[in-house]
């Protein structure tokens, strides 16, 4: 995490949420950083640095994407949805991470989505296997978690 904050902001929304089927539990470290292996060892990919990965959405300091940082929820939020993506497509999309969709609903500019998975687990689950999948022509499925229902 770039500082303390992001740091309880995490444990807050992690800490006791299920994934795998087990609690997650999340406490604050007693390292104040976390100490990459040097070029060349192998640590057996237990220490990974997301500073510059895709994945990682909240890399720009001031970004207004820090105001959307929720706790996990069955309701995810989806962004940079492809103009000839359907309702169908995402809903077959989002099934096969292996939950149920509950329920689905385009916003205006049909760019983004609101879909509600069965359980909270299975929002985490999808959130994981989806966020920045390949829709196609350079567009990147963005998933969050959504403060909103549907």
């Amino acid at each position: 995490m770039a500082d303390g904050n992001q740091a309880k902001l995490a444990m807050s929304h992690l800490n006791g949420q299920k994934m795998y089927g087990k609690i997650i539990r999340v406490t604050l470290s007693k390292h104040q950083t976390v100490q990459l292996p040097r070029e060349g060892l192998d640590d057996q990919g237990l220490t990974k640095d997301f500073t510059n990965s895709p994945l990682h959405r909240f890399k720009k300091p001031g970004s207004k994407n820090f105001q959307n940082i929720f706790p996990p929820s069955a309701t995810l939020h989806l962004s940079n949805i492809p103009q000839d993506v359907s309702e169908e497509d995402l809903r077959i999309l989002f099934s096969n991470s292996g939950g149920t969709v509950k329920a689905f609903k385009f916003f205006q500019d049909h760019k983004m989505a609101l879909l509600q998975m069965s359980t909270v687990e299975e929002a985490i689950q999808s959130l994981i296997d989806l966020h920045n999948y390949n829709m196609g022509e350079n567009h990147y499925l963005r998933v969050s978690f959504s403060k909103s229902t549907i």
